[in-house]
């Protein structure tokens, strides 16, 4: 029995397994309605969320399976004083395999720990969220054909988005990677994310405040929100919550074949008239969500 917890739980062969195989879904979906029939994927969502929770719920269904959970932790026995521990030796009773968000770093690893199913971790706080790297590695992959030789520019909130720390460490594994770091100084990358990056020999990575001019030089450009969820002090939220913002303007000097990433959800950070440019990937991308988790449900669950 295997969790993923983190991206690097994975390894890079294994990721490009489920790249193949979230690709066949997409080709051949009449093939993948039965897999997982008679199973059921408990959503355990402790935080809120729309596309996770309802990726899974729609990847689970479209196998054939069945889905049971809660969507706030106000609507679960957490909010009469049970630990972690035991909702999920209790849930365990009743499904075949668990997607787990919570707002606690650390709380899918110690869910993993005790349980006797398999545990997707779909979000800890400002720590990991493999299910989005998958995501965002299979939509880049669908994009770009590779995920070698690219040139990636993260802007926005890259001191606590975790889409940004799993995506990076993800990319670190593969040739000729090039990283962009665009954010305000309050909102860089940690210290020991940037650690990590110098202490690799096949990726490069610098760091800017100007949007406009790295756009030209990216392959791919992720856009991030400032998550307001995350700051302890309001007034510095409202100050830095609109550092950046990409308009149409900002990409006149952008390659013909720009890819525009973004977790979602969006707040402000992409103007909504570049929603129509073709190098607008983002929506594409929440439904790539849908295929990946089908993947990884399939080889956690070790159906073939």
């Amino acid at each position: 029995m295997r969790s993923l917890i983190g991206i690097l739980d994975l390894s890079t062969e294994e990721i490009d397994g489920l790249i193949r195989v979230a690709e066949d879904i997409i080709a051949n979906p009449d093939a993948y309605r039965e897999k997982c029939k008679g199973k059921k994927l408990a959503t355990l969502f402790f935080e809120p969320s729309t596309r996770t929770r309802l990726s899974f719920e729609a990847a689970m269904y479209e196998l054939g399976g069945n889905v049971l959970g809660f969507s706030e932790a106000t609507s679960s026995s957490v909010a009469k004083g049970e630990s972690v521990a035991d909702t999920i030796r209790t849930v365990n009773c009743y499904a075949d395999i668990i997607a787990m968000r919570h707002p606690k770093e650390g709380a899918p690893l110690v869910a993993s720990a005790k349980s006797q199913v398999p545990v997707i971790n779909a979000g800890d706080g400002g720590h990991n969220h493999p299910t989005q790297t998958l995501t965002d590695l299979l939509t880049i992959h669908r994009e770009k054909g590779r995920l070698c030789d690219l040139t990636v520019g993260f802007c926005g909130d890259l001191k606590f988005g975790r889409t940004v720390h799993s995506l990076i460490e993800a990319l670190s594994r593969y040739t000729g990677i090039r990283i962009v770091l665009i954010s305000p100084d309050e909102l860089r990358l940690p210290e020991y994310m940037q650690n990590k990056l110098d202490s690799l020999d096949n990726v490069t990575f610098t760091e800017t405040k100007d949007l406009e001019a790295a756009i030209p030089d990216l392959d791919i450009l992720y856009m991030t929100r400032v998550q307001k969820e995350r700051f302890f002090n309001e007034a510095d939220y409202i100050r830095l919550k609109d550092s950046y913002i990409l308009t149409p303007e900002k990409l006149t000097g952008a390659k013909a074949d720009l890819s525009i990433l973004h977790p979602l959800p969006r707040v402000n950070e992409i103007s909504v008239a570049v929603d129509d440019d073709p190098r607008a990937c983002y929506f594409r991308q929440a439904l790539n969500g849908k295929f990946i988790r089908m993947a990884l449900m399939l080889m956690l669950l070790d159906i073939q």
